[in-house]
C-alpha cells in the first residue's frame, strides 16, 4: 500500500487549467514563477498538475491537491467564456455557493472603464466568487482572483495570463501566505534559494564536464543543467528541509561556477543576453546598427525589447534577398556571386555597410540557411555567418553550424550574434 503524502503548510501544488495546455500550442510557464516565489517563503512545490476545461476533472484534481499540499495555486479558467469553469469547479469541490461580489465587480468595472469598455454578460461572470472566499484584486487585468481556506489547505485561484498572475502573486498572495506562515506551529523552514547562471557557446556535456566534482558530498544544494536554443542554464538550488550548516556553502559554490564557466557565462538570474549587451553598450556610450538576413529582424526585436535601448540602437535592416544586400548595404554583387550570400565575406560586407550608413560605433550582421530548404552540398541547413565591423579594420566573422528546425536556428543565430557583440564590447568596445 502506497504511503499517503504528508501535508504541511510548507508544501504546495500548482494546477494549470486549460485544454490548450494539453493539446499543444501553449506551454505552462506560470508554475515556474509560482514555485520560485513560494520558495522564498520556504514553501516547496511538491506537485504540478495540468487539467483541461472539464469541470469534473478540475474538481478531482483540486480534491487530490488539497489532500496532499498545504497551499494550492490554480491558474487559468477565470475568463468570461463558457469554457472558463474554475469558479464553478472550486464551488462544487468545496460546497460553496457562487455569488456576485461587489468588490470583484467594482474592480473589474473600473479596469474596463480605463480601457473605454463596459462589462458584457460574459464578463459579469467573472465577479461570481465562492462564499467565504477572499477576493484578490487584479492590478493589471479585468479578471479578479480569490482564495479560500478549505480542509486545512489554502486554495488560491488566479488568472492564467502570466502578467496578471505575476502581479497578483507578488502583491497579494505572497503577503497573505507570509502572514499565515507566521502563525503556523513548528519550525519554519529556510527559504529555498535558487541561483541561475546562463551560458552560451558550450554544449551541455562540456558544461557538465567543467562543473564535475563541484558539489561536496552531503551539501544541501542541488546542481541542475538545462539546455535550450539560448544556451545551457546552470542552477544551484538549496534543498528543502536540508540540514542547517554553520557556513552557507552557496556563495562559495556560486564563485566556483563563475570561475569554471569563465567567458562562457554571460548572465545570472533573470538577465538575458540582450539585457547584458544593452547594459554594456550604454555604459560605454556605444551605438549599434544591425543587418539581418536569416534572422529576419529577430536581433533588432530582442535589442529593442530592453527599456532604454534607444540610447544605443540606431537602426536595423532586413536584407533577405541578394538584391537588398547590394541596394541597402552596398554589398558588391560580384562578392555575392563569387562567395554566395551565406559566406564570411558577405557577412563582413553587410556589417561594414550598415555601420557606415548608420554612422554608429559597430555594425552587426547575420546571414545563413535557416531551412528546411536552401541547402547545397557545401552549405547545409544551419550554416550561419555572423559579422561585426567596428571600423578602422576591426572586422570579425564567425561561422556556426546549428541544428534544429527553422525557429531554433533563428534563435541560435540571434544569440550567437549578440554574444559576439557582447564579447567585442568587453574586449574592444571600451578602448
Amino acid at each position: 500500500m502506497l504511503k499517503k503524502p504528508r501535508r504541511s503548510p510548507f508544501t504546495a501544488e500548482t494546477i494549470a487549467i486549460g485544454s490548450e495546455l494539453l493539446v499543444g500550442g501553449r506551454s505552462d510557464s506560470n508554475s515556474l514563477f509560482i514555485a520560485e516565489l513560494l520558495g522564498t517563503l520556504g514553501i516547496e512545490v511538491r506537485f504540478k498538475s495540468v487539467v483541461g476545461d472539464d469541470q469534473a476533472d478540475m474538481v478531482q484534481v483540486l480534491k487530490t491537491a488539497a489532500s496532499r499540499a498545504g497551499v494550492v495555486v490554480m491558474t487559468g479558467g477565470l475568463g468570461p467564456t463558457v469554457d472558463d469553469l474554475t469558479r464553478e469547479a472550486i464551488a462544487e469541490a468545496t460546497g460553496r455557493r457562487l455569488a456576485r461580489r461587489k468588490e470583484a465587480l467594482d474592480g473589474m468595472t473600473a479596469r474596463l472603464a480605463q480601457w473605454g469598455r463596459t462589462p458584457n454578460k460574459g464578463q459579469l461572470r467573472q465577479a461570481m466568487i465562492p462564499s467565504r472566499a477572499t477576493v484578490i484584486p487584479n492590478p493589471v487585468g479585468s479578471a479578479p482572483g480569490f482564495w479560500v481556506s478549505w480542509k486545512g489547505a489554502t486554495v488560491v485561484s488566479l488568472p492564467g495570463v502570466p502578467r496578471e498572475m505575476e502581479a497578483m502573486m507578488t502583491q497579494s498572495v505572497l503577503p497573505l501566505l507570509t502572514a499565515q506562515l507566521a502563525q503556523s506551529k513548528g519550525r519554519r523552514p529556510q527559504p529555498i534559494t535558487r541561483l541561475v547562471f546562463h551560458t552560451w557557446g558550450l554544449p551541455e556535456a562540456e558544461v557538465d564536464a567543467r562543473l564535475s566534482g563541484l558539489m561536496p558530498k552531503g551539501a544541501p544544494i542541488d546542481l541542475g543543467l538545462l539546455a535550450s536554443p539560448m544556451g545551457v542554464l546552470v542552477s544551484l538550488t538549496t534543498r528543502p528541509g536540508g540540514k542547517r550548516v554553520k557556513a552557507d556553502p552557496l556563495p562559495r559554490l556560486a564563485g566556483q561556477v563563475r570561475s569554471r564557466l569563465g567567458e562562457w557565462l554571460f548572465a545570472e538570474g533573470r538577465e538575458t543576453m540582450e539585457d547584458v549587451v544593452g547594459r554594456l553598450l550604454a555604459e560605454r556610450k556605444l551605438t549599434v546598427a544591425v543587418a539581418e538576413s536569416c534572422t529576419g529582424g529577430l536581433i533588432g526585436h530582442r535589442l529593442t525589447q530592453v527599456p532604454g535601448s534607444s540610447a544605443y540602437v540606431d537602426r536595423g535592416a532586413i536584407c533577405y534577398s541578394n538584391q537588398s544586400k547590394s541596394d541597402m548595404l552596398g554589398v558588391p554583387a560580384e562578392l555575392i556571386a563569387k562567395h554566395g550570400a551565406v559566406s564570411r565575406e558577405v557577412a563582413a560586407s553587410m556589417a561594414k555597410g550598415i555601420r557606415e550608413r548608420a554612422g554608429v560605433s559597430v555594425g552587426l550582421s547575420v546571414t545563413g540557411i535557416a531551412g528546411p530548404g536552401g541547402a547545397t552540398e557545401t552549405k547545409p541547413v544551419g550554416l550561419v555567418y555572423v559579422g561585426l565591423d567596428g571600423g578602422a579594420g576591426d572586422v570579425i566573422t564567425r561561422e556556426f553550424r546549428f541544428h534544429g528546425d527553422r525557429q531554433v536556428i533563428k534563435q541560435r543565430s540571434s544569440q550567437a550574434a549578440l554574444d559576439l557583440l557582447r564579447r567585442w564590447v568587453l574586449d574592444r568596445g571600451g578602448l
